[in-house]
This record gives structure tokens, C-alpha cells and sequence, in this order.
């Protein structure tokens, strides 16, 4: 399987050869850990974590785009948003429109839980797929915040809004993945699909090296699980 990645769901443990053993609270491979147990796709595996391991990865993922999106950009972020609600990942937007709001809509499809970081002064500016609206009263300076927080950015297209969060992201260390035609910037990870793009997130979760590489794309791990 993808990976190459082994679950034991009687142990609770998640193991790959040539790694050992996944450490869901550190999100760190052991490499003293046992192998054992059924081969699992990386959709198995983070789902597994997020639902049944009782540490799941906390940290949301961004999604960034457009306020005016294309309807292709749009259509996109909604099959990325409802990914990653199928998974039980959480998703961190701007909470406004176009890309954000197709992309909420994909996660509140699936069930998921969604955080609308605002601009606005109140939550109301949110659109209505939003789980919780977080009003920040300041503007496009809430960008850097999004960034921030997130584990990994998944950028949709975009204007120069997109590009602020994307250098924010960078600076920080964190991956940033990209779709359709975001604003070209070095070192960016560009994905074909949106299925190219949850695979990255769901390596990026399980600190596994991306599929083209031996190291993984950059990410903090002071978040923790």
C-alpha cells in the first residue's frame, strides 16, 4: 500500500518500515518501533488517527484562494474541503467567499469542523458554512495569523492576498501546496489534482516524506498532535 504503511487497530499502532513506529502525540516516527499489523493507504491511516487513535492531530490545515473564484477554483476547493472533512481533519479559511466559501461548504458536506479566521469587526461577515466564525477586527494582518497557525496551506489560485499568505507561510516553515494557477512563488509544492493535494496533507500529518522525495516538506513540529 501507499506508503507502505501498517496499522494495527488492536495495539493502536501505526508503523512503516524503514520509520518504526508513528508517535501520534509528537507526531514522530520511533525508529525502535515494532512493524506489524494490515497495510494501510494514507487515507486509512490519518483517518485512523483523527478518529480512533485518541490523539489526533489538533492543528488545522489552511485552505487559501480568491474572494472572486472562478467556478473551477471553487469547484476544487469544495472536493478539497470535503477531503479533508472525511478524514476528521480540521480546516482553517479567511471565513469569507469564493474559494473559502466552497471550500467550507466541502467540509460542512462531510461534517466536518470548520474555522472562518475574519477580517470584519463581527462574525456575521462570515459565510453561512463557517463552523466557527473568529472575528479579528484587523484586516488583512489577520493573514499572517492564518498562516501561523496552520499545518500545511493548500493555496487555490489567488490574487495578492493568496501571495501574503503563501511568503507568510514560507517564513514560517511551513509547507504550502498549490492548485489550478496560485501566484508563482519558490518554493511552493504544486499538486495537480486535489487528490495530489490531500495526499501531500495527509503525508505532511504523518510526518512521512513527501512521494518525491526522502525528506518531508517543512513543517513545525512544536504543534504537537
Amino acid at each position: 500500500m501507499e506508503a507502505g504503511l501498517r496499522l494495527d487497530r488492536a495495539g493502536a499502532l501505526l508503523s512503516c518500515p524503514g520509520l518504526g513506529a508513528f508517535d501520534a502525540a509528537a507526531r514522530r516516527w520511533q525508529p525502535d518501533g515494532g512493524v506489524g499489523g494490515e497495510p494501510v493507504t494514507l487515507r486509512a491511516a490519518v483517518c485512523w488517527l483523527q478518529t480512533e487513535s485518541g490523539t489526533p492531530c489538533r492543528v488545522p490545515i489552511g485552505v487559501i484562494g480568491a474572494r472572486d473564484a472562478s467556478a473551477e477554483a471553487r469547484e476544487t476547493a469544495f472536493v478539497v474541503g470535503k477531503g479533508l472533512a472525511e478524514c476528521g481533519l480540521i480546516l482553517l479559511c479567511g471565513g469569507k467567499t469564493g474559494v473559502m466559501e466552497a471550500v467550507c461548504a466541502g467540509s460542512a458536506a462531510a461534517g466536518g469542523l470548520s474555522i472562518g479566521l475574519l477580517p470584519d469587526d463581527e462574525w456575521t461577515g462570515a459565510n453561512p458554512y463557517v463552523s466557527i466564525p473568529i472575528a479579528t477586527g484587523i484586516g488583512v494582518a489577520r493573514n499572517a495569523i492564518i498562516a501561523r497557525a496552520a499545518l500545511a496551506l493548500i493555496a487555490i489560485g489567488g490574487g495578492y492576498g493568496t501571495v501574503s499568505e503563501m511568503a507568510f507561510a514560507l517564513q514560517f516553515g511551513r509547507p504550502v501546496l498549490t492548485l489550478l494557477t496560485p501566484p508563482p512563488i519558490a518554493g511552493v509544492h504544486p499538486c495537480a489534482t486535489p487528490d495530489a493535494a490531500l495526499e501531500s496533507v495527509f503525508r505532511i500529518v504523518l510526518a512521512l516524506p513527501s512521494a518525491s522525495s526522502e525528506t518531508p516538506p517543512a513543517a513545525s513540529t512544536r504543534h504537537g498532535g
